[in-house]
């Protein structure tokens, strides 16, 4: 289990790179879903199944569609891809510095730190995410809404920046 948990997160933090590193938002919608799916493969490691499984359908399904709609009106005739120089240069750079900053906190790492939600399982009722679904319908019913209206006014003002015929900000003059 370590080493598929060693493998997740090092996917992760790859995904992390390809996004932050390549300045095309074709090739940047690969890594974010490679990102949403580890960091869920991350939750699941830790014994939240269904809450990762709720992460990855509202994060792919709500916030992917926004960047499907700025990538289509902020289309590139010539994108650049991972194999381009100035790509593979910023990755070098990002991978270089994960290295150097990993290397700072590389002491407080153990593999017996590493604890699932579901350990004592035994003295509840209830599993660890299921109880915390509860808590975010009944208690944070109110974020939840806030919520849903940030994630809508995001839409409507990703739609505004990239609208055509010299309007948007993004647009050429």
């Amino acid at each position: 289990m370590t080493f598929i948990m060693y493998l997740i997160l090092f996917s992760f933090v790859l995904g992390l790179v390809a996004v932050a590193s390549n300045p095309s938002p074709y090739f940047a919608a690969l890594g974010l879903v490679v990102v949403a799916g580890m960091g869920c493969g991350v939750l699941v490691g830790h014994g939240g199944p269904f809450l990762s499984l709720v992460l990855f359908l509202i994060y792919l399904g709500g916030m992917l569609v926004v960047f499907a709609y700025s990538a289509a009106l902020a289309a590139e005739p010539y994108p650049e891809g991972w194999g381009s120089r100035p790509v593979v240069m910023y990755m070098v750079v990002y991978l270089v510095g994960v290295i150097l900053v990993s290397g700072l906190f590389w002491g407080g790492w153990y593999e017996f730190s590493w604890g699932s939600a579901d350990e004592l399982g035994e003295f509840s009722v209830f599993r660890g995410d299921m109880a915390g679904v509860a808590l975010m319908y009944s208690l944070g019913g109110w974020m939840l809404i806030i919520s849903a209206w940030v994630l809508l006014l995001t839409l409507f003002v990703v739609l505004e920046l990239t609208r055509g015929l010299s309007r948007g900000a993004l647009r050429a003059v």
